[in-house]
């Protein structure tokens, strides 16, 4: 990207609104509600023809330092001094008030150029507010509606003068063509058999979630070495799922913060179920998941429906039990955390769980090698032969059972999907395959192949009867 955009302005006056529609997607949670926002939200946006970072922040209002706003206040700033450019987002429609003022001032003093943004304008009554914005002393407002895409070609115009064409509009170099690699085509020189090899310098996106208050904005900020995200001692601070990008050992993390998620029947406002929903689509879309336990509470009942819904998902799941410069006699607890989490979690046989400190930093690198060590297992192929090798094996240990007298037979296995492994098995009457003994193959797999801890999925099909449903010749 060329240059670095802010939006900033006091709440409620349509600055993620305008974000979503700079992005073309909805990032950013958007709501009646004053003050929805509160971390800094990066993105790239596209404005006909011009691309550059958009930075969405929290709404600018005094407060003490020390409190929730003081600090939502301090990230702001943050976001305006790594930005190149500011657009300043006015409400037209309810006019000015002395917070405007006052953040007026305050950009001026930064010394950085400001792109005066009068939102609402399309509203009935939005005229006079539009032409107080002139007061400010930043310039001509340029009046827009976020919410319905009008005066966007006034905005592109606005930001190009304010930043210039040159960085507005970068010469784009010319690259010379040497060597193109030629993809091949199925069926030439590949080997179905093959198992490839762990691609160590793919970028890896993990997604941090659990309870409220458990730790997890602390922790990605002691792995950035920064302040990146609010924290503080209150629960529920974060509410957008956030990401953020760092490196580790030469390979890209692309990390995700989510909402504290609490039980379901607490859930009310619509804000928060904004915020799980939010959480929910950061799984999905993760590869690995590090859900973030309390160990000095550790194991409560949503604790455990988050573990259960990340292995429904299919992801890829590490354990991390913060706050342990908390606990006391370490050993004692760690045995417990153990036993507790082979009684507590059998669906996740073989989970990596690994105790740290997000305050302190304390296993921080051995939490980073279990989610990379996860994510190997969750990448995992294995050929074709060696499966087919294997169920023979696994049949003459355990034998599928007879039903009405008639054996089942296992003929041909195969993995037909990675992440998360699936395998596909073909037998006779795959309808009356008891699930006790899918169970029995997922163990095997899990034992045989060195696969613990990842979601394993078994789907069995029978073949076609050419004859079925013909009448018999008399």
């Amino acid at each position: 990207m060329s240059f670095t955009v802010a939006i900033v302005g006091r709440p409620n006056v349509g600055k993620s609104t305008l974000f979503n529609r700079l992005v073309g997607k909805k990032l950013a949670l958007v709501d009646d509600t004053p003050g929805v926002t509160r971390d800094r939200r990066p993105g790239d946006a596209r404005l006909m023809g011009l691309t550059f970072t958009i930075i969405d922040t929290a709404g600018l209002e005094e407060a003490d330092a020390e409190s929730l706003l003081g600090r939502m206040r301090a990230q702001t700033e943050a976001a305006i001094d790594e930005a190149d450019l500011s657009l300043f987002v006015v409400d037209a429609k309810s006019g000015l008030t002395p917070v405007d003022t006052d953040l007026a001032e305050m950009l001026r003093r930064r010394g950085k150029p400001v792109v005066l943004v009068a939102n609402k304008s399309e509203a009935r009554g939005s005229d006079s507010g539009f032409y107080d914005a002139y007061t400010l002393g930043l310039g001509e407002p340029t009046p827009i509606s976020a919410e319905h895409g009008q005066g966007m070609l006034d905005l592109r115009d606005a930001i190009v003068a304010a930043i210039g064409e040159d960085r507005a509009y970068p010469a784009k170099e010319d690259v010379a063509v040497t060597d193109v690699d030629i993809p091949q085509t199925e069926g030439e020189g590949s080997d179905e058999d093959e198992e490839p090899a762990y691609d160590e310098t793919k970028p890896l996106r993990v997604a941090i979630v659990g309870r409220p208050n458990a730790g997890k904005s602390t922790l990605i900020n002691r792995f950035l070495g920064e302040d990146r995200l609010l924290t503080g001692p209150e629960a529920g601070i974060t509410r957008d799922s956030i990401s953020v990008e760092w490196d580790w050992r030469g390979r890209t993390i692309k990390m995700f913060d989510t909402a504290g998620m609490r039980r379901k029947a607490r859930v009310i406002e619509k804000l928060e179920k904004l915020s799980v929903a939010d959480a929910l689509r950061a799984i999905r879309f993760a590869e690995t998941v590090v859900i973030v336990f309390d160990a000095t509470i550790p194991f409560e009942k949503q604790d455990l429906q988050i573990v259960d819904l990340v292995l429904r998902e299919g992801r890829a799941a590490v354990l991390a039990f913060n706050k342990w410069d908390m606990i006391e006699d370490r050993q004692a607890v760690l045995a417990d955390l153990r036993e507790k989490t082979d009684r507590l979690l059998p669906q996740a046989r073989g989970i990596r769980a690994v105790p740290i400190s997000g305050q302190t930093g304390w296993g921080l690198d051995k939490l980073m090698q279990s989610i990379i060590d996860t994510d190997r297992v969750w990448n995992k192929r294995i050929s074709t032969a060696r499966l087919n090798r294997w169920l023979e094996t696994q049949q003459i240990q355990h034998p599928p059972p007879a039903v009405s007298g008639r054996r089942i037979k296992l003929k041909y296995m195969t993995q037909v999907k990675a992440r998360p492994p699936a395998f596909m098995i073909s037998c006779t009457r795959s309808d009356a395959l008891p699930e006790s003994y899918t169970r029995y193959l997922i163990n095997g797999l899990r034992a045989d192949f060195d696969m613990p801890s990842v979601p394993i999925r078994i789907h069995f099909r029978s073949p076609d009867n050419p004859f079925e449903g013909k009448k018999r010749r008399t």
